[in-house]
């Protein structure tokens, strides 16, 4: 079966990972979460003084850091899933913080700092096989994937999604300061002026504000494998 790129966009806590992981286990494709690498950025710029109190980031001093700020995933063998490296240190855990959540808009909005990071994930995905979920990926980062997908969810349900996820890691916040976060959030990633979140126009919609896990998983397949014999098909005629 000839492996393809698979690009998944769409609003934060949509379970865009989830699908993600769950495809590329399925398939045997690599897994790149695109918006953990913001994450590691927005954890460098934290634990160097990079970002004061008031969240202002120190885009000169970011920007000069950028060549020494190096990102790769590495399979966890225990949870079979990548975890990112920065500089060597498994930041998996640190990155996913309320703290890192609310910050990481405004670092992967400056265009140098995208610009890194859209030539690693390139780089990453130039063999096909991949799957990649962010903000911009089949606009800006691969728009010839041959399989692209936009998600979205109610926000309630998404506050709701994010709100267990923290709980998960010991993290406690009222279902209303996540869901302002959330907000928030899709307001900076909508009107950033670096690869904005758009809907492709060959994306695929998924709402799955009332999907589970396993229907989703089944109706991404089943696209996949619609693709593949339209493909077989199209060789077949020439």
């Amino acid at each position: 079966m000839q492996k393809i790129t698979i690009a998944i966009d769409g609003y934060s806590s949509c379970g865009k990972s989830t699908l993600a992981k769950a495809l590329a286990f399925r398939l045997g494709y690599k897994y790149i979460d695109t918006g953990a690498m913001y994450r590691a950025v927005t954890l460098y710029a934290l634990r160097h003084n990079l970002i004061d109190d008031a969240g202002i980031i120190n885009h000169e001093e970011l920007l000069k850091a950028l060549p020494e700020i190096e990102i790769h995933f590495k399979l966890n063998p225990e949870t079979h899933i990548s975890d990112v490296i920065l500089n060597e240190e498994d930041v998996e855990r640190e990155i996913r913080t309320m703290k890192v959540s609310g910050l990481v808009s405004k670092v992967s909005a400056i265009k140098e700092v995208r610009e890194k990071m859209v030539v690693l994930q390139r780089n990453m995905g130039k063999r096909k096989g991949v799957i990649m979920d962010g903000r911009d990926i089949g606009t800006h980062v691969f728009p010839k994937a041959e399989l692209k997908l936009f998600m979205t969810a109610d926000p309630e349900v998404r506050a709701k999604r994010r709100q267990d996820e923290y709980s998960s890691k010991g993290q406690y916040f009222s279902l209303e300061e996540v869901k302002h976060s959330l907000m928030q959030r899709d307001h900076e990633d909508i009107n950033r002026k670096e690869s904005p979140l758009i809907k492709a126009e060959d994306a695929i919609v998924l709402d799955n504000s009332e999907l589970s896990r396993e229907e989703q998983l089944d109706y991404v397949l089943k696209l996949i494998s619609d693709l593949q014999f339209i493909s077989r098909e199209e060789q077949s005629h020439h």
